[in-house]
Protein backbone atom coordinates (compact mmCIF):
# COMPACT_ATOMS: atom_id res chain seq x y z
CA UNK A 1 0.00 0.00 0.00
CA UNK A 2 1.62 3.15 -1.04
CA UNK A 3 1.64 5.95 1.76
CA UNK A 4 -1.77 8.17 -0.08
CA UNK A 5 -3.41 5.08 -0.18
CA UNK A 6 -2.59 3.92 3.60
CA UNK A 7 -3.33 7.74 4.93
CA UNK A 8 -6.67 7.11 3.07
CA UNK A 9 -7.74 3.60 4.84
CA UNK A 10 -5.62 4.91 8.38
CA UNK A 11 -8.42 7.87 8.38
CA UNK A 12 -11.25 4.97 8.95
CA UNK A 13 -9.26 2.62 10.97
CA UNK A 14 -9.29 5.37 13.36
CA UNK A 15 -12.86 5.76 13.54
CA UNK A 16 -13.17 2.00 14.22
CA UNK A 17 -9.99 2.25 16.76
CA UNK A 18 -12.36 5.43 18.71
CA UNK A 19 -15.15 2.88 18.29
CA UNK A 20 -13.26 0.26 20.22
CA UNK A 21 -11.68 2.00 22.50
CA UNK A 22 -15.84 2.93 23.36
CA UNK A 23 -16.48 -0.38 23.93
CA UNK A 24 -13.47 -0.79 26.15
CA UNK A 25 -14.64 1.92 28.13
CA UNK A 26 -18.23 -0.04 28.83
CA UNK A 27 -16.59 -2.75 29.86
CA UNK A 28 -17.65 -4.71 26.46
CA UNK A 29 -15.11 -6.55 24.70
CA UNK A 30 -13.31 -3.56 22.51
CA UNK A 31 -13.75 -4.49 18.34
CA UNK A 32 -15.45 -1.47 16.74
CA UNK A 33 -15.96 -0.48 13.03
CA UNK A 34 -17.40 1.79 10.59
CA UNK A 35 -18.86 1.11 7.11
CA UNK A 36 -17.68 4.01 4.72
CA UNK A 37 -19.95 4.60 1.54
CA UNK A 38 -18.53 5.80 -1.51
CA UNK A 39 -19.92 4.62 -5.32
CA UNK A 40 -16.46 4.04 -6.62
CA UNK A 41 -13.71 2.42 -4.69
CA UNK A 42 -10.64 4.23 -3.41
CA UNK A 43 -8.84 6.07 -5.30
CA UNK A 44 -11.90 7.77 -6.96
CA UNK A 45 -14.00 7.74 -3.70
CA UNK A 46 -15.90 10.15 -2.13
CA UNK A 47 -16.13 8.16 1.50
CA UNK A 48 -18.69 9.02 4.06
CA UNK A 49 -19.37 7.03 7.03
CA UNK A 50 -22.79 5.94 7.30
CA UNK A 51 -22.96 3.20 9.93
CA UNK A 52 -20.55 2.67 13.46
CA UNK A 53 -20.67 -0.31 15.54
CA UNK A 54 -18.45 -1.62 19.21
CA UNK A 55 -19.57 -4.93 20.24
CA UNK A 56 -22.66 -5.12 23.17
CA UNK A 57 -22.01 -8.51 23.89
CA UNK A 58 -21.58 -8.24 27.64
CA UNK A 59 -24.21 -5.58 28.03
CA UNK A 60 -27.21 -7.29 25.88
CA UNK A 61 -25.78 -10.67 26.86
CA UNK A 62 -26.16 -11.69 23.07
CA UNK A 63 -23.93 -13.49 21.81
CA UNK A 64 -24.90 -11.84 18.10
CA UNK A 65 -24.54 -8.08 19.19
CA UNK A 66 -21.12 -8.09 17.28
CA UNK A 67 -19.97 -4.63 16.17
CA UNK A 68 -20.71 -5.10 12.47
CA UNK A 69 -24.40 -6.50 13.32
CA UNK A 70 -25.16 -3.02 15.45
CA UNK A 71 -23.80 -1.03 12.62
CA UNK A 72 -25.60 -3.16 9.44
CA UNK A 73 -28.92 -2.69 11.71
CA UNK A 74 -28.31 1.17 12.13
CA UNK A 75 -27.36 1.79 7.82
CA UNK A 76 -30.33 -0.73 7.40
CA UNK A 77 -33.02 1.87 9.45
CA UNK A 78 -32.09 4.75 6.79
CA UNK A 79 -31.00 2.68 3.85
CA UNK A 80 -31.64 0.50 1.45
CA UNK A 81 -29.94 -3.01 1.75
CA UNK A 82 -27.62 -2.61 -1.58
CA UNK A 83 -25.81 0.48 -0.29
CA UNK A 84 -23.96 -1.77 1.49
CA UNK A 85 -22.84 -3.30 -2.05
CA UNK A 86 -21.06 0.13 -2.49
CA UNK A 87 -19.46 -0.02 1.07
CA UNK A 88 -16.41 -0.58 2.78
CA UNK A 89 -15.94 -1.67 6.25
CA UNK A 90 -12.80 -0.65 8.48
CA UNK A 91 -13.04 -2.81 11.54
CA UNK A 92 -10.29 -3.30 14.74
CA UNK A 93 -10.64 -7.27 14.59
CA UNK A 94 -10.65 -9.47 11.93
CA UNK A 95 -14.39 -10.14 11.42
CA UNK A 96 -15.55 -13.57 13.18
CA UNK A 97 -16.77 -16.26 10.86
CA UNK A 98 -20.17 -15.28 11.89
CA UNK A 99 -20.16 -11.32 10.64
CA UNK A 100 -17.74 -12.77 7.90
CA UNK A 101 -20.63 -14.64 6.24
CA UNK A 102 -23.08 -11.69 6.77
CA UNK A 103 -21.20 -9.62 4.63
CA UNK A 104 -20.21 -11.69 2.17
CA UNK A 105 -24.34 -12.18 2.15
CA UNK A 106 -24.65 -8.63 2.11
CA UNK A 107 -22.19 -8.24 -0.62
CA UNK A 108 -19.78 -5.86 1.02
CA UNK A 109 -17.45 -4.59 -1.35
CA UNK A 110 -14.46 -4.82 1.11
CA UNK A 111 -12.36 -5.16 4.53
CA UNK A 112 -10.35 -3.60 6.08
CA UNK A 113 -8.85 -5.03 9.25
CA UNK A 114 -6.29 -4.10 12.39
CA UNK A 115 -5.85 -7.36 14.00
CA UNK A 116 -6.44 -11.20 12.96
CA UNK A 117 -8.78 -13.09 14.98
CA UNK A 118 -6.80 -16.47 15.24
CA UNK A 119 -9.80 -18.23 16.98
CA UNK A 120 -12.77 -16.80 15.25
CA UNK A 121 -11.36 -15.77 12.30
CA UNK A 122 -13.57 -15.73 9.21
CA UNK A 123 -11.17 -13.90 6.48
CA UNK A 124 -8.02 -15.87 7.13
CA UNK A 125 -7.38 -16.13 10.75
CA UNK A 126 -9.52 -19.87 10.63
CA UNK A 127 -11.60 -19.91 7.50
CA UNK A 128 -11.51 -18.16 4.03
CA UNK A 129 -15.49 -17.51 4.29
CA UNK A 130 -14.54 -14.31 2.59
CA UNK A 131 -13.32 -15.86 -0.81
CA UNK A 132 -14.94 -19.54 -0.39
CA UNK A 133 -15.20 -20.30 -4.17
CA UNK A 134 -18.34 -22.50 -3.52
CA UNK A 135 -20.36 -18.96 -2.62
CA UNK A 136 -20.87 -16.07 -5.04
CA UNK A 137 -19.47 -12.35 -4.23
CA UNK A 138 -15.85 -12.87 -2.33
CA UNK A 139 -14.21 -10.00 -1.24
CA UNK A 140 -10.89 -8.60 -0.55
CA UNK A 141 -9.53 -8.39 3.20
CA UNK A 142 -6.26 -6.05 3.87
CA UNK A 143 -5.03 -6.75 7.63
CA UNK A 144 -2.96 -5.03 9.54
CA UNK A 145 -4.38 -1.53 9.89
CA UNK A 146 -3.59 0.02 13.30
CA UNK A 147 -2.17 -4.05 14.47
CA UNK A 148 -0.82 -2.86 17.23
CA UNK A 149 -3.50 -0.80 18.57
CA UNK A 150 -6.21 -3.55 18.15
CA UNK A 151 -4.35 -5.79 20.13
CA UNK A 152 -3.83 -3.26 22.93
CA UNK A 153 -7.00 -2.55 23.12
CA UNK A 154 -8.05 -5.96 23.54
CA UNK A 155 -5.02 -7.18 25.98
CA UNK A 156 -6.43 -4.07 28.05
CA UNK A 157 -9.76 -5.64 28.06
CA UNK A 158 -8.47 -9.34 28.62
CA UNK A 159 -6.21 -8.48 32.04
CA UNK A 160 -9.25 -6.79 33.80
CA UNK A 161 -12.86 -8.49 35.70
CA UNK A 162 -15.08 -9.25 33.50
CA UNK A 163 -18.12 -9.16 35.83
CA UNK A 164 -20.83 -10.47 33.00
CA UNK A 165 -18.58 -13.39 32.14
CA UNK A 166 -19.10 -16.66 33.79
CA UNK A 167 -17.04 -17.63 37.26
CA UNK A 168 -14.63 -15.31 36.15
CA UNK A 169 -11.27 -15.74 37.17
CA UNK A 170 -8.79 -13.77 39.24
CA UNK A 171 -6.34 -11.53 37.07
CA UNK A 172 -4.41 -9.55 40.04
CA UNK A 173 -1.15 -10.96 39.02
CA UNK A 174 -1.52 -10.53 34.83
CA UNK A 175 0.32 -7.83 33.11
CA UNK A 176 -0.52 -5.95 30.08
CA UNK A 177 1.37 -7.15 27.13
CA UNK A 178 3.17 -4.43 25.26
CA UNK A 179 5.19 -6.23 22.68
CA UNK A 180 3.94 -7.09 19.67
CA UNK A 181 5.00 -9.82 16.88
CA UNK A 182 6.57 -8.64 13.22
CA UNK A 183 3.35 -9.33 11.48
CA UNK A 184 5.37 -11.66 8.89
CA UNK A 185 5.16 -13.66 12.54
CA UNK A 186 1.72 -13.49 13.03
CA UNK A 187 -0.08 -13.44 9.73
CA UNK A 188 -2.51 -16.49 9.19
CA UNK A 189 -0.53 -19.04 6.49
CA UNK A 190 -2.87 -19.36 3.63
CA UNK A 191 -5.55 -23.04 4.09
CA UNK A 192 -5.93 -25.40 1.37
CA UNK A 193 -8.77 -27.32 0.69
CA UNK A 194 -8.38 -31.23 1.88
Amino acid sequence: MDPEEREFHERFMREAIDMATLALNSDETPVGCVFVHSPLPYPDATPSIIGRGMNATNRTLNGTRHAEFIAIAQILEQHPISILQQCDLYVTVEPCVMCASLLRQFGIRAVYFGCWNDRFGGTGGVLNVHSDPSVDKPYPVHGGIYRKEAIILLRKFYVQENEKAPEPTKKRTRELKTDILPTELHEPKPRTPT
